[in-house]
């Protein structure tokens, strides 16, 4: 079955860096864009960035544009999240994900 399993979260200072992965296993990672989101306490899931398939083409959210960079590893079935310059705002629940299926998520917390 369709499995994404999340690790990297952490707790971090503002400022600081953190980098999610995301296992995949279950169906072809290779053919199938990625998406990572994220749901803040009390609000409702929101799109951080999404990777083509290849990994050549990468969109991000405003929030996350400059600051986030999304990579995958095709050969490893894996996706990554390099998040930089982290605010209080981004504390979060990250999901990994397709249009179809979603992990369980890895806690961001950005806390002095």
């Amino acid at each position: 079955q369709v499995q994404l399993v999340e690790s990297g979260g952490g707790l971090v200072q503002p400022g600081g860096s953190l980098r999610l992965s995301c296992a995949a296993s279950g169906f072809t990672f290779s053919e199938y864009a990625m998406r990572w989101f994220r749901q803040a306490p009390g609000k409702g899931l929101e799109w951080v960035s999404t990777i083509d398939s290849t990994g050549a083409i990468d969109t991000y959210a405003q929030s996350a544009k400059g600051r986030f960079t999304i990579s995958r590893n095709n050969a490893k079935n894996t996706l990554y999240l390099q998040m930089n310059s982290l605010k209080f705002d981004d504390t979060a629940v990250y999901y990994c994900g397709t249009q179809t299926w979603r992990g369980q998520g890895t806690q961001v917390t950005v806390s002095s």
